[in-house]
């Protein structure tokens, strides 16, 4: 076994005899994990049927089968009636479902006290008029108000429109057109790392109609806004309306590649996905506390709600930048047990030592997902978190969780992902459509969680159109992937040109509208370049000087970063500019980014 393949955890006789999957591949009768998968994705009704009932998923009227129609795109649950917040309030009202750091002081909430919360903003909705299909956008970090106002959006019928803190004005602004929110819950400004950084502000200047703020610091709101307090209902228990398991319930964004950002629709049907991906593969049980430093704009803080309190587990928030100490104390304080990351911050993490001493006796259980590893900084982390597993976690906002990953039976090879997920069959294809070991992955359908609708593209030629020929239905995702020796696979980044940048999906399209102003340039070409040892993609912008110009590679950089940080999106960093006499093209015309990226490697 090579120098990568090598496992940096094994599970040991107790993870084995604790974890969900165990106690299920016994009830089924299967003698291993591969026997498991193998059922899943060759009885996948079967399959569903058990994670359902597994999960105790809640229904006003059950459906009379689990999938009906194309064995590729079924209509999944014909003749359910059902409003996923249910399934969020199972757990007895006395467990603890949320614990959160505000301003240095933790505070918990109980099962029962979120549920009260969550009948007074629906209250709040139904007062104000916000009925079933209508949307309301959640443009605020992850707090309790905005798992609250997530919950209670749902629970009226209506859509949550997900919208990232970071978004500059003119990106809050896009989704809003898109979607057209009658209200706009945000906050008036939040801290990270001693800033304050306004919220409210940017929604206002992106043209948000009604606000409903979080007011932390006082302020004056317009007078068509209305503050957090005054907007809650009063406290009557509030019924969730039932209706179609495919109807939307919250759209979130991802760049394709143009410049409009593709709007995602999830149903229902789609936190299930998300459960089932905790239940089995972080193995989230019903005693664990959840952390994963996220927001609503990004999949994983929808995920996070649905897949903690689903599975009856306990969600922690922390109100400030991850990458201090403050952040790895919450953890440790809080008693958090199964922690998700972006390796950004662990590269930060290790860089600083802010994990020296740490005292991290909980942890049992961490995750990775939103950008490729490093293998060298997994394997400090695996041995600095007290010597825990890392679950690495590949998906995406269409597919409701993940595609590839690993779990707590398999050893943990640092970056590396040991299975598809359960459900779910992939097969990678090189640019000839034939089998390989690297090339670009396909999943096979159905699962319970794919899109099977977008709000301004046309999904059948996103995903289906122009596909190789098969022996199995296929569907496009983009990632590029290598399989390895004893069934690893390792993430090689995007075939398109979508970026992944610090775990934020942006089109080439974007990156050059943004920047390609800049005086002196005549044209811009933006890809993003892996390291070569592996980890988060870094933005490289080719530039073609004007006729006579003087290339001033430092001056446009800096002009470059000024422009993301303004139109786009602050956390977006050029990485190099790098000179160039002439884009190379294809002879259709289109740029050939696949040429650049390898010139500059």
């Amino acid at each position: 076994m090579t120098e990568i393949h090598r496992a940096a955890w094994r599970p040991d006789a107790e993870t084995i005899r604790h974890a969900n999957l165990t106690s299920v591949i016994g009830e089924l009768g299967f003698d291993s994990y591969e026997d498991l998968y193998r059922w899943s994705i060759e009885e996948r009704s079967e399959f569903w049927e058990m994670v359902i009932d597994r999960l105790g998923i809640v229904f006003d009227e059950t459906p009379s089968q689990i999938m009906e129609g194309p064995s590729d795109d079924p209509v999944w649950l014909p003749g359910a009636r059902m409003n996923i917040v249910d399934s969020c309030f199972t757990a007895p009202d006395d467990r603890t479902a949320v614990i959160y750091r505000r301003y240095g002081a933790d505070h918990r909430m109980t099962y029962g006290e979120i549920r009260s919360l969550v009948d007074r903003f629906a209250n709040g909705l139904t007062a104000y008029g916000i009925s079933v299909g209508d949307r309301v956008a959640i443009a605020m970090p992850m707090t309790i108000e905005s798992v609250v106002a997530y919950l209670g959006t749902v629970a009226v019928g209506a859509v949550v429109v997900s919208i990232a803190d970071s978004f500059a004005p003119h990106e809050i602004a896009t989704r809003l057109r898109l979607t057209d929110p009658k209200v706009t819950v945000t906050q008036d400004r939040f801290e990270r790392s001693g800033r304050k950084l306004p919220m409210y502000e940017k929604v206002v200047e992106a043209g948000s109609a009604v606000c409903v703020v979080v007011q932390t610091g006082g302020g004056e709101l317009r007078s068509e806004d209305v503050s957090w307090d005054r907007f809650l209902g009063d406290d009557r228990p509030f019924t969730p309306v039932a209706g179609s398991p495919n109807a939307f319930m919250n759209i979130l964004f991802s760049s394709g590649t143009t410049g409009e950002p593709k709007g995602i629709p999830w149903t229902h049907l789609t936190p299930i996905k998300g459960a089932m991906d905790g239940y089995f593969h972080h193995d989230i049980h019903a005693d664990d506390v959840v952390a994963w430093p996220t927001n609503l704009g990004w999949m994983l803080g929808p995920w996070l709600i649905y897949a903690t309190l689903i599975n009856g587990a306990t969600m922690a928030l922390y109100d400030d930048a991850p990458t201090g100490r403050g952040f790895v104390d919450f953890v440790r304080e809080a008693g958090v047990t199964v922690l998700g990351l972006v390796p950004s911050i662990v590269a930060v993490w290790r860089s600083t030592g802010v994990l020296d001493d740490a005292g991290w006796t909980d942890v049992r259980v961490l995750s990775s997902s939103g950008e490729a590893s490093v293998p060298e900084d997994y394997a400090w982390l695996i041995e600095a978190a007290g010597g825990v597993p890392v679950i690495e976690y590949c998906g995406g906002t269409e597919i409701g969780g993940g595609y590839l990953i690993g779990t707590v039976l398999h050893d943990a090879v640092p970056a590396m992902f040991t299975t598809p997920t359960l459900g779910l069959d992939v097969r990678i294809l090189d640019e000839n459509g034939e089998p390989a070991d690297e090339g670009e992955l396909f999943v096979v359908p159905p699962s319970i969680g794919l899109s099977q609708e977008l709000l301004n593209r046309d999904h059948d030629a996103v995903y289906y159109g122009d596909l190789p020929e098969s022996d199995v239905p296929l569907r496009r995702h983009g990632d590029h992937m290598e399989q390895l020796p004893g069934g690893y696979y390792r993430a090689l980044g995007r075939v398109d040109d979508t970026m992944n940048l610090g775990g934020i999906k942006v089109s080439s399209a974007e990156i050059e509208r943004t920047v390609g102003g800049v005086d002196g340039i005549s044209e811009v070409a933006a890809v993003a370049v892996g390291p070569p040892g592996g980890g988060p993609s870094r933005l490289v912008v080719f530039a073609v000087p004007s006729d006579g110009v003087e290339p001033d590679l430092d001056a446009w950089k800096v002009k470059m970063q000024q422009a993301l940080r303004s139109e786009l999106n602050p956390l977006f960093r050029v990485e190099a500019v790098v000179a160039i006499d002439e884009l190379p093209r294809t002879a259709s015309g289109k740029v050939m980014r696949r040429e650049l990226r390898e010139r500059y490697e």
